[in-house]
């Protein structure tokens, strides 16, 4: 006599599968986060509402009867149905996870690279946010942020993705109309943008050798975007963030001239809140970012 599909004891079968695949009242509790005395009480029951055995209980082991061997069958394949069927037809909602960067890292690393963090990760949505500069957990605007500094951040974990070099770069357009850029005393016939202050072209400067040198015109630019797109306009030479702006070097729409380069003592890192890796989709998108940077290299000057 058939059973009526309400009667369905739909519980004790998905537990009754667990069991048959593993072969194991204990490994089924676990997988199901259930006692194994749930599994064990939900198949007895099955067996007393059918009449039939479903497994023969040994000391250390459970062996499934034949009458347990077809059922098992049928609902392994069942089972297997209605999960292709969700994953086929049914969305689940995706996770979300917000990162907080900067606009040069968030502009010319992370979105360039965001083609392959969908590949990988098709069910998180990465919520992009712009990033101030952090001091502390107090200032943290997210669970995962990505910041430039020492390392040292108070209350929160800080972890090395990439260090930096900063050197001269100009468009070709820019050299052609005021002549080449052969050694570094060749940049006082040039214009200059400054990023914030004027520090980093000091320390370049001093490291080339041409400590003093006065440029033609200087400008003071705070967004390193804004910095970027004036040196691929021609406007002015720049100190390049690289490994940055290596495409554009790569592509010829930006000429490093100079073999010296500045390196500077803070670096990028990924900062997480206490306990934020614990939750899976944040760990998996810090997991990329991380091996993203490790498999980047910053390439010196040619001939270099």
């Amino acid at each position: 006599m058939s059973i009526p599909t309400r009667r369905l004891p739909l519980t004790a079968l998905r537990t009754f599968e667990a069991a048959a695949r593993r072969l194991s009242f204990k490994d089924a509790a676990d997988e199901l986060c259930v006692s194994a005395t749930t599994v064990s009480n939900q198949i007895r029951q099955l067996e007393r509402d059918w009449g039939v055995p479903l497994f023969v209980r040994k000391t250390r082991a459970v062996v499934l009867t034949d009458a347990g061997r077809s059922l098992s069958g049928v609902l392994a394949k069942a089972f297997s149905d209605i999960r292709e069927e969700i994953d086929a037809h049914i969305h689940t909602p995706a996770k979300t996870v917000t990162l907080a960067v900067g606009p040069i890292f968030g502009a010319r690393w992370l979105i360039p690279r965001l083609g392959r963090f969908r590949a990988q990760n098709p069910k998180i949505e990465l919520i992009l946010q712009h990033g101030p500069r952090i001091t502390g957990i107090e200032t943290m605007p997210t669970p995962v942020a990505i910041d430039w500094g020492t390392g040292s951040w108070t209350g929160m974990e800080a972890r090395l993705l990439f260090r930096i070099v900063y050197a001269p770069m100009a468009a070709p357009a820019l050299i052609g109309r005021l002549g080449g850029l052969d050694t570094p005393v060749d940049l006082a016939r040039y214009p200059v943008i400054h990023q914030h202050d004027r520090g980093e072209w000091q320390a370049w400067l001093k490291l080339a050798g041409v400590q003093g040198l006065k440029f033609q015109e200087e400008t003071i630019v705070t967004d390193s975007n804004v910095v970027a797109q004036a040196a691929l306009d021609g406007q002015a030479v720049a100190l390049g963030v690289f490994p940055f702006m290596q495409a554009d070097v790569d592509a010829g729409r930006l000429i490093r001239p100079f073999a010296t380069d500045l390196h500077p003592e803070r670096a990028y890192h990924i900062l997480t809140r206490p306990n934020a890796r614990q939750t899976p989709e944040i760990r998996a998108v810090c997991d990329w970012i991380e091996a993203e940077a490790a498999a980047m290299t910053v390439r010196p000057v040619a001939g270099e």
